[in-house]
Parts: C-alpha cells; sequence; structure tokens
C-alpha cells in the first residue's frame, strides 16, 4: 500500500512561493559536441596498391627475360652522365663481386638483396653482379639478368648501374655504383 504524501499547509505553500518568486527557468544547456567523424578511409587506393605489390612479386613478373645480348644502363637523375660513362667502361675499383649463376630467381632475389646491404655497410663503392647471359633458357631470354635490372631500379641505394665491359663478363655481367651510407643510418638493410 502506497502511503499518502503529507498535506502542504498553505503557509508553507505561500512560503515556498515566497522564496521562488523572481526565479527564472535556466536555457537548456548546449548539446554536447558532435564526435568527429573519422577521417574517410582510402580503401580503393589501399586495395589497388596491395595488389599492385602482390602482382610485382609473382612469378610472371619474376620470370621476364631480358635479351642476352641487350646491355644495361641506368643512372638516378642526380648522378652525372659522365659517371655512367665512366662506369661502362669499368674504371672504378670493384670492391666486391656476387655471382648468380644457377641460381632460382627467388633464391638470387634473396642474395642480391643481402650482398647489397652487407656491401653497403661495408662501405663498398663499385660491385659486380654476374647474372649470367640466360643462354640456356628457351626463349633466349636472361631471367635473373631481367631480375637484377628490375631490383637494381627500384633501391634508393642504386647511383647507377650498367653492363660490364666484354673484358669483365659484357652483358652477362653489371658493374653497380652503390649510395655511401649516411651518419647515423642503421647497419644492413635488405
Amino acid at each position: 500500500m502506497k502511503k499518502k504524501p503529507p498535506a502542504i499547509s498553505a503557509e508553507d505553500a505561500a512560503l515556498f512561493r515566497g522564496s521562488i518568486d523572481g526565479v527564472r527557468p535556466l536555457d537548456p544547456a548546449p548539446a554536447p559536441p558532435e564526435r568527429p567523424r573519422p577521417a574517410p578511409e582510402p580503401r580503393m587506393q589501399v586495395r589497388d596498391e596491395a595488389e599492385a605489390l602482390a602482382q610485382s612479386r609473382t612469378a610472371a613478373w619474376m620470370e621476364a627475360t631480358i635479351d642476352a645480348a641487350e646491355a644495361l644502363a641506368y643512372r638516378r637523375d642526380e648522378v652525372p652522365e659522365k659517371v655512367l660513362k665512366t662506369l661502362r667502361r669499368g674504371q672504378y675499383s670493384i670492391g666486391g663481386e656476387l655471382d648468380l649463376h644457377q641460381l632460382r630467381a627467388h633464391e638470387a632475389e634473396r642474395w642480391l638483396r643481402e650482398f647489397l646491404a652487407q656491401s653497403r655497410a661495408e662501405g663498398l663503392a663499385c660491385v659486380r653482379i654476374i647474372h649470367g647471359k640466360g643462354l640456356r633458357a628457351v626463349e633466349g631470354g636472361s631471367v635473373l639478368k631481367a631480375l637484377v635490372d628490375r631490383m637494381l631500379r627500384q633501391r634508393s641505394d642504386v647511383l647507377a648501374f650498367a653492363s660490364a665491359p666484354e673484358a669483365m663478363g659484357g652483358t652477362g655481367a653489371v658493374l653497380v655504383l652503390l649510395a655511401r651510407r649516411r651518419a647515423g643510418e642503421q647497419g644492413p638493410t635488405a
């Protein structure tokens, strides 16, 4: 059973009304600020980049070939043409050498990454990479030569590279000019 509230006397009611006389209602509180909307997420761009990366690592890309007789040459924009000409003539002292003969493409890629990182860590300026001419390939092109060309162009620590002079391996080898390590740069990076 509910209890009845006590009756309020007329005197108490008048006293209450007198105490709140002149009081006005408060303005309603402002609404709380809306949570900021999340930044738009470029899902298509992320998906496209992931797909491009996956495609670049597929066997079809790795097995692309370059003609055995084709000479390779590349230099970064900041490297003078004269440096590339000197490299083509084999006039830089070679500090290290890597022979990729008889390796499969995925093994060659791993060895090449490690070799370049180690050479740079040791402060070598110029190295020679022997990829062979791919003369036993069915199409007559060189898978390893294409792999070396692609990888060297993508690396920021490679300033320039060119096919070696005939006496140093010709189109079956490439001479690579490496950037110097910067002060404070961490150890070998593959």
